[in-house]
């Protein structure tokens, strides 16, 4: 029962600046669902953890989707009639609507206003659009920004091309004791977005970090790919193999100063619902249930799939300020977020890692434990004892640890470690164990 070797790990407040630094250099790159952008974050992530690469070319049709061409673009403007440029790309790659498609062209301000695109909340933020399956061009402004602008003839400019390609996801992958498989996904399709992308990016790299030097019951996957189109070429190559799933998590959204929010898995009772929810409560999180929109787990619990997947983040995309708008970046994210993150994470695993089901081997009445030196040699006091009377009272071999943790209202470490001292006296034996 090793469970997270914690004492492997820097302090929660090394990792958090860690993870935000490592966001500071991402946060420049114009990603989206294709091209160089994300190739180049797998540049930089592939620093923290080996990366194993997958292109698949465009074209190629994964379940219901084809693949689209593969979009980059170098540069973009719009200039004013006396030929300042007013929106500049390289200024904020939110400037262009994603996917552009190449244009240079002279029109007068009514005409291109129809190309424009601003944020309908907020007139001083940047909105962030895109055009993946319809070919279109245009350009995000504040509306503050939209309405200074003069009557005249403009120049708009994009410099982007739409040719064949692939779609590019990325995994690291860590052997465990067994093949069966935990996976965490996140997505990488977006560019200077930090809350709604980028921090579910750092948080899986930096976890597979920590995680890969670990003893581990588990084997573990991390997936980092574009929105929707990632985990669906994904799941279209390993489909033969998805048996091997046993847990599965999304992490996006995870370094605002909300509160955790875990959103069930389709089944709604898997074990990585019962896990999550655990240590979500016990951090004074909420657990919402499971809806077809969101994030990925989409794709993961589709009634083809049906794989046990949650998704955890702290306020949910499009509930925090700033959501989808120039507004959402490295100052919304703190580190201290990333951190707390970052380790509850970890105390998901260490649930997944070490809970398991016992028999009591003296259940008529209760075994002296005094005698034993349980009272005394754990410490803790009551609510010590109260935790081995629970996993003595519920070790039938049809309750896990995580069952008694829920049913005594008990924190799931204090269960465990309840349980490890009545199996080092020789009064439990773990289910299946000889």
């Amino acid at each position: 029962m090793a469970g997270v070797d914690w004492d492997r790990l820097p302090a929660s407040s090394e990792v958090g600046v860690e993870m935000h630094e490592l966001m500071a250099e991402l946060y420049p790159i114009c990603r989206s669902i294709t091209g160089e952008g994300v190739r180049e974050t797998f540049g930089i992530l592939g620093r923290e953890v080996p990366l194993e690469i997958t292109e698949v070319p465009s074209g190629t049709q994964v379940f219901d989707w084809t693949l689209p061409p593969e979009w980059n673009i170098r540069d973009a403007w719009i200039a004013a009639p006396d030929g300042t440029r007013v929106v500049d790309f390289k200024r904020s790659n939110l400037h262009v609507l994603g996917y552009s498609a190449p244009v240079r062209t002279r029109l007068s301000l009514g005409e291109l206003r129809g190309h424009l695109f601003t944020h309908p909340e907020n007139p001083d933020w940047i909105p962030f659009r895109t055009s993946y399956y319809e070919e279109n061009w245009g350009f995000c402004l504040s509306r503050r920004q939209l309405e200074q602008l003069p009557e005249g003839e403009y120049e708009a400019v994009i410099e982007s091309s739409l040719s064949d390609g692939s779609v590019t996801y990325a995994e690291a992958s860590i052997g465990g004791e067994v093949a069966d498989e935990v996976l965490f996904s996140t997505y990488v399709c977006h560019p200077s977005l930090c809350n709604d992308n980028l921090s579910g990016v750092v948080l899986t790299a930096t976890l597979a970090k920590y995680l890969r030097p670990m003893p581990l019951r588990y084997s573990y996957r991390f997936l980092l790919g574009p929105g929707t189109i990632g985990p669906l070429c994904w799941l279209w190559k390993n489909e033969a193999d998805l048996g091997r799933i046993r847990h599965g998590l999304v992490l996006s959204c995870a370094g605002d100063p909300g509160p955790l929010t875990y959103k069930q898995s389709r089944r709604g009772d898997a074990e990585i619902d019962l896990a999550a929810a655990n240590v979500v409560r016990e951090a004074g999180g909420s657990i919402i249930p499971f809806e077809p929109w969101g994030g990925d787990e989409r794709q993961f619990c589709s009634p083809g799939f049906d794989l046990p997947f949650g998704a955890l983040s702290r306020t949910p995309a499009d509930r925090f300020p700033g959501y989808h708008s120039s507004a959402d970046d490295l100052e919304l994210v703190r580190p201290e977020a990333l951190a707390d993150s970052f380790r509850h994470c970890l105390e998901i695993v260490d649930v997944l890692e070490t809970n398991a089901s016992y028999v009591n081997l003296n259940p008529k009445g209760e075994p002296q434990l005094g005698k034993r030196g349980l009272y005394r040699s754990v410490a803790g006091g009551s609510s010590t004892e109260t935790a081995l009377l629970w996993v003595l009272s519920l070790s039938d071999g049809q309750h896990s640890l995580l069952d008694i943790s829920d049913r005594s209202g008990l924190p799931y470490a204090r269960v465990r470690d309840a349980a490890e001292a009545l199996r080092e006296h020789d009064l439990l034996v773990e289910v299946g164990e000889s």
